[in-house]
């Protein structure tokens, strides 16, 4: 069985995502943080729409670490709801697969 998670969640700046990246990283609930961006969201939020320029973090994990990662988004991260989604891994590549199983304790 695969226990490989994907994270996604957006920041406001590359700086906070370099901030939640290394925390996540170093403290080896994460093999991996890919920071991507800028990019443009468009959301609904307290009752309007609205666009803000983002990026978006793609964190590798393992299921028994999720809850670790949304404790550090939790309280290194600036808005009032974070975005955190989680994705199983359903396949890739087994020395990758293993390699973030093995950086993740």
């Amino acid at each position: 069985m695969n226990d490989a998670r994907i994270v996604f969640t957006t920041v406001g700046s590359k700086e906070e995502g370099r901030k939640i990246a290394r925390a996540l990283v170093e403290s080896h609930v994460a093999a991996c943080v890919n920071i991507s961006g800028p990019i443009e969201s468009v959301y609904w939020w307290q009752g309007k729409t609205e666009t803000s320029t983002e990026h978006l973090l793609i964190i590798k994990t393992m299921a028994n670490a999720v809850d670790r990662v949304r404790d550090v988004i939790g309280q290194l991260h600036s808005y009032e709801l974070p975005e955190i989604i989680t994705l199983r891994v359903d396949e890739g590549s087994r020395a990758y697969l293993d390699w973030i199983a093995e950086s993740v304790s």
